[in-house]
């Protein structure tokens, strides 16, 4: 793959996601990985587009013909002293790179934009409501309706079944975690929604909320929003994200008019429902 060819999909990316609006205290977001060449690339674009990079996604870009992988989390996160096959995620980086593979990951830049992952779950669980009003949890200092979380008022309450039923059908889910507050049940009557794809914990600190929607949050913090009134439902973390990628398919069709882009079919969250 050219240089040209990967400045072309990164500025794609960034059109909608530009780095400024990631969370850098911890993330690592951008190309992680830049396997062009000036002398052998070329030109033509095969883009696959996963949430999480593992053994199976990359041999699946290897077979797909891909030449650059968009993965929502970054996989390489702390600096590297070696790289060496009997770590899982350096084994993939070797195999990306041998085989001319470049990985960009976007990550809290897509749940802080406007317009993204995190609007994307509101304009879900909202769908068919009416919205009084739509706010930022933890608002961005220089991009307008951009930062983490969302904060949804309804117009008029609505039960938790029927939130729940939004939920499943936006993501497409077969199931999800629900933890009713305490009293509470499926007719619990909620006005107030706070957002958070992946984990809302960390976010969701200080909010208000009748109800709280997100991919994961641990045991105490899951037990001290029951106890004070508020339900939950939890979609598993990876789950809350991967219905966006289509958004971003489109996305990036249109920018990129000569590209395929395609989503990975074997990304998928860890956890199963037996």
């Amino acid at each position: 793959m050219s240089k040209n060819a990967v400045k072309s999909v990164v500025n794609a990316i960034q059109k909608y996601y530009p780095t400024r609006l990631a969370d850098k205290t911890w993330d690592n977001t951008g190309l992680l990985v830049d396997s062009s060449s000036e002398e052998t690339g070329t030109d033509d674009i095969r883009v696959l587009l996963t949430i999480d990079l593992t053994h199976a996604v990359a041999d699946e870009a290897i077979k797909s013909k891909s030449n650059i992988i968009m993965a929502y989390h970054p996989f390489i996160f702390k600096g590297l002293k070696s790289i060496t096959p009997q770590d899982p995620q350096q084994k993939s980086l070797i195999k990306l790179i041998q085989n001319n593979i470049s990985v960009y990951c976007p990550h809290t830049a897509v749940d802080s934009a406007k317009g993204g992952v995190n609007d994307f779950l509101a304009d879900g669980i909202s769908k068919g409501l009416n919205e009084k009003s739509r706010e930022t949890i933890e608002p961005d200092q220089n991009e307008e309706d951009c930062g983490m979380g969302r904060l949804v008022t309804l117009a008029n309450p609505v039960s938790l079944a029927d939130l729940v039923k939004n939920a499943k059908a936006s993501l497409n889910l077969p199931y999800v975690q629900v933890a009713p507050a305490r009293g509470q049940d499926k007719d619990h009557q909620i006005s107030k929604i706070a957002i958070c794809a992946g984990s809302g914990g960390s976010v969701f600190r200080g909010v208000e909320a009748d109800l709280f929607y997100t991919g994961e949050l641990s045991h105490h913090e899951a037990l001290y929003f029951t106890e004070t009134g508020s339900s939950i439902i939890a979609c598993n973390h990876s789950n809350t994200e991967r219905a966006f990628l289509s958004v971003m398919k489109k996305q990036l069709e249109e920018e990129l008019s000569n590209a395929e882009v395609i989503i990975s079919k074997t990304d998928k969250d860890p956890y199963e429902t037996w």
